[in-house]
C-alpha cells in the first residue's frame, strides 16, 4: 500500500491548526464510519465537519499554511479550511448525505443508555421492595415453625429446584429460552452451585455461635468481597467517589443495627475464629455472584448478542446447590443440633407442622405464612438476579444492602404474629442518613466521565 498524506484544516472558527492523516483509507465507505458532528454554534459555510479517526490512525499537526495538497493524478486541489478531501469527494459533501442517519444513531444510542438508566432503577427498587418483604416474612414463617428452621431452609433449597425447572420448561417451550443456551457448559453452574452450597454451610455454622448484631455487622464485608472479586476477575476499575460511596452503605448498615446492642461484646465472647468463618461465608456469596455475572457476559459473547436467560442460571445453580446440600446434610443437620439418626423424624414433624396437620401445637400461621416466604424468596432472588445481569454485582449488592435499615424500621410496626413491637436502634436516623448519602455518593458520575462498571457505556459510536 503506497503511503500518502491528505490535510486538513479544523479552520480558524474552531482551532486554528491543520492536521495530517497519514494513513490511505481503503475507500470512501472507511471514511463514512468515522464519527461526523456539526457543531451548529459555527458558521454554516464552513460546515466545520470534525472527524474522529478510530485509535488505529495518527493525527499529526501541520503548519497553519495554505491546505494545497497534490492528488494522485498530479493536480493541486484546494481544501478549504475546515474540510477534508479523498479523492475527488469531500467529506463535507459526505456529511450532507450521511449526517441524518449519523444523528439519528446517536439519538438512538442516546435513547438506549437512558432507557438503561430507567430499567436499572425501576429493577433496583424492586430489588429492594422485595428484599425488605423477604427479611420480614422470614421471621413470620419461623413463628409457626420455631422449632424446624432447618426443615424451612431445606423446603426453600429444594423448592426452588422445582419452581426454576418448572417456569424454565414453560419458557422454552415459549421459545425464550433456545437450545443454544440450554447446551452452555454447565461447569460454571456447578461451581456457583458449590460455593452457595458452602456458603451456607459455614454461614450456619458461624451463626449458631454468634449471636445479636454481629452477624449484620459482619454480613458488610459481602460489598467488599464483591468489589475486590470483580477488580480481580473482571478487570473492574472502580472511581473513589464509588469506593468511598461504598464504605458509607456499609458504616450506615453498621450503624443502623448495632446502635445500642452488645454487637462488640457478642463478637468477642464468640471468639476471633467463628468471626473469621462467617466473613468466609460472605467470600463464597460474592464468589458466586460474581461467577453468575460472569457467566451473563461470557453468554452474551457465545450467543452473537443474545442474552442468557436467568432461568437458565437460576434453575441449574440450584440444582446443583441442592445436589451439594444433600452430601452435606449430615453436617448440616449437625450444626442445627438435630443428630442425623433423627434427622427422618425432624422432617416428618417438620412438614406436619408445616401443614399444620396432627396434633403438633404451636403452628398457628402455617402453611400460609411459610408459603409467603418461599414466595417472596423466589421473587426476590429473581429481582436479584436480573439486577446483577443488567447491572453489576456491586450495585445488587448496594440494592440488597438498602433493604437492611428499611426491614429494621418495619418491626417496629404492629406485624401480625409479632406480638410486641422492636423499639428502633439509638442509632437508626443516623446510620440511614449515612447510608443514603452513601448510595448517592456512589450513584454520583462526575461530569465529562463515564461509568466504569460498564465497558459499553463509552464506547464510540460509528
Amino acid at each position: 500500500m503506497t503511503s500518502w498524506t491528505r490535510r486538513f484544516s479544523a479552520g480558524a472558527d474552531s482551532f486554528g491548526v491543520s492536521f495530517r492523516l497519514r494513513q490511505q483509507p481503503r475507500s470512501l465507505a472507511e471514511v463514512s464510519h468515522l464519527s461526523i458532528y456539526r457543531y451548529a454554534g459555527l458558521r454554516s459555510g464552513c460546515g466545520c465537519v470534525v472527524l474522529r479517526a478510530p485509535k488505529h490512525r495518527r493525527l499529526q499537526a501541520a503548519e497553519p499554511s495554505a491546505a494545497w495538497d497534490r492528488s494522485e493524478s498530479g493536480e493541486e486541489d484546494r481544501v478549504k479550511p475546515c474540510s477534508y478531501a479523498v479523492g475527488g469527494q469531500r467529506v463535507e459533501d459526505l456529511a450532507e448525505g450521511n449526517s441524518g442517519e449519523i444523528l439519528e444513531k446517536i439519538r438512538a444510542e442516546k435513547l438506549r443508555r437512558s432507557n438503561r438508566k430507567v430499567e436499572i432503577v425501576i429493577a433496583a427498587v424492586l430489588t429492594v421492595i422485595f428484599g425488605v418483604a423477604n427479611r420480614v416474612l422470614y421471621k413470620l414463617a419461623l413463628i409457626p415453625l420455631k422449632h424446624y428452621p432447618f426443615f424451612l431452609a431445606q423446603l426453600a433449597t429444594f423448592g426452588y429446584v422445582i419452581v426454576y425447572f418448572s417456569i424454565l420448561y414453560m419458557r422454552y417451550h415459549a421459545g425464550i429460552v433456545t437450545d443454544e443456551m440450554l447446551s452452555m457448559p454447565k461447569a460454571p453452574y456447578l461451581v456457583a452451585g458449590l460455593l452457595e452450597a458452602l456458603g451456607a454451610a459455614t454461614g450456619m455454622a458461624a451463626t449458631a455461635i454468634l449471636s445479636g448484631a454481629s452477624t449484620p455487622i459482619l454480613s458488610q464485608t459481602f460489598l467488599v468481597w464483591q468489589i475486590l472479586l470483580s477488580i480481580i476477575f473482571l478487570g473492574r476499575r472502580y472511581k473513589t467517589n464509588q469506593l468511598f460511596g461504598c464504605f458509607l452503605v456499609s458504616i450506615g448498615v453498621v450503624i443502623t443495627v448495632a446502635s445500642g446492642s452488645n454487637a462488640g461484646n457478642s463478637l468477642k465472647d464468640a471468639g476471633i475464629f467463628w468471626s473469621i468463618l462467617m466473613i468466609i461465608s460472605f467470600l463464597f456469596q460474592a464468589a458466586d455472584t460474581v461467577l453468575k455475572e460472569i457467566i451473563f457476559l461470557n453468554a452474551s459473547r457465545q450467543l452473537k448478542g443474545r442474552t442468557m436467560d436467568l432461568f437458565v442460571v437460576n434453575s441449574f445453580g440450584s440444582a446443583f446447590q441442592s445436589i451439594f446440600v444433600v452430601a452435606l446434610l449430615p453436617f448440616l443437620s449437625k450444626l442445627w443440633g438435630i443428630p442425623f439418626s433423627q434427622l427422618p423424624s425432624y422432617l416428618r414433624d417438620g412438614t406436619a407442622c408445616f401443614l399444620n396437620y396432627g396434633t403438633l401445637s404451636g403452628c398457628d400461621g402455617a402453611p400460609l405464612l411459610p408459603l409467603l416466604f418461599i414466595l417472596v424468596n423466589i421473587g426476590f432472588n429473581i429481582s436479584l438476579l436480573h439486577l446483577l445481569k443488567i447491572s453489576s454485582a456491586v450495585v445488587s449488592s448496594l440494592a440488597s444492602t438498602f433493604s437492611v435499615p428499611i426491614a429494621v424500621y418495619m418491626f417496629t410496626l404492629p406485624l401480625p404474629y409479632i406480638g410486641v413491637a422492636s423499639s428502633l436502634p439509638k442509632g437508626f436516623v443516623a446510620g440511614a442518613v449515612i447510608l443514603v448519602l452513601g448510595l448517592l455518593i456512589y450513584a454520583w458520575t462526575p461530569s465529562g466521565s463515564s461509568n466504569p462498571n460498564n465497558a459499553s457505556s463509552h464506547a464510540p459510536i460509528t
